[in-house]
């Protein structure tokens, strides 16, 4: 799984913007089992439960500048 947030267009019945493409590219990125946040997501999650594994810098296929990536690993 693959999460990030940001703001999306509405095409019709279907939605589109950076945030989705970021969004596709963190999911292909992902592991099985694997839950794989961009930095957005964890900096939003902050005082939360949940614990981060660092998986590096990425250049995300579409999508300007390196983004870092986290894998939640516990609550």
């Amino acid at each position: 799984m693959g999460l990030h947030t940001g703001e999306c267009e509405v095409i019709g019945d279907d939605v589109g913007g950076l945030a989705v493409h970021i969004a596709a590219r963190v999911v292909g990125l992902a592991g099985p089992g694997e839950v794989l946040v961009s930095q957005t997501v964890k900096d939003l999650v902050a005082g939360s439960c949940l614990a981060f594994a660092d998986r590096g810098t990425h250049a995300l296929r579409g999508v300007p500048d390196e983004w870092r990536l986290w894998a939640v690993v516990g609550a």
